[in-house]
């Protein structure tokens, strides 16, 4: 059992991080092997809509900032925690280009393993940004993990985010529950209970007539 967690801040070891290092913690202690995966600080491209990824093997063709290499390692991985700071009410506009293409090129890979988002602000713009990031996995196909309040901490370093006692306890119950539903997952396959398969045709519908 394995779990990748997507540290979507230009920051490698700050607000968001922190959070993040609790929900890993609380999956370790489940028994669930985990990797932090920072995008990093430099540019991210944004998806074209070039379609190039159907033809590469559901990879990008823009690579060098990690969005294949997150793919690669979600091989592996049972689930995705993805953690953003809140920017003007949203995720980081980095992380924003890079979940785009992640799904866009590997949605379909991704499908029935346990998502989860947390995200970081000093104030205000969370529930905004958790709705945007929580879009990926349901049209994605992945189950979301639940909490026990949004899956949010407060403050403006490090140190105050741990000072938060209900972000980090929401951040613990958020890995402890991605532990249980990966653990339920697993135990559901043993029985022969798998997901259900899409339809065999896609149905795409506009309304321009």
């Amino acid at each position: 059992m394995k779990a990748l967690l997507l540290n979507g801040s230009p920051h490698q070891h700050g607000c968001t991080y922190t959070a993040l290092c609790e929900v890993e913690k609380a999956l370790s202690a489940e028994g669930v092997e985990t990797e932090i995966l920072w995008i990093g600080n430099g540019a991210v491209r944004g998806c074209i809509g070039c379609h190039g990824c159907a033809k590469n093997n559901r990879r990008c063709v823009f690579t060098g900032d990690g969005v294949n290499e997150a793919l690669d390692k979600m091989a592996s991985c049972d689930a995705l925690i993805v953690g953003s700071p809140v920017h003007y009410a949203a995720a980081s506009g980095a992380l924003t280009s890079f979940m785009d293409r992640m799904f866009y090129c590997g949605g379909s890979t991704l499908r029935a393993k346990v998502g989860a988002c947390i995200v970081s602000a000093r104030r205000g713009g969370t529930t905004a940004a958790l709705d945007q990031l929580q879009k990926y996995f349901i049209i994605g196909g992945m189950p979301l993990a639940p909490s026990q309040y949004w899956p949010m901490v407060h403050g403006n370093t490090p140190e105050e985010v741990i000072r938060d006692e209900e972000g980090m306890q929401t951040m613990r119950t958020t890995g402890r529950n991605v532990a249980w539903m990966i653990k339920s997952f697993a135990a559901a396959k043993e029985q022969g209970i798998l997901p259900p398969a899409p339809e065999a045709e896609r149905k795409r519908t506009n309304f321009i007539r």
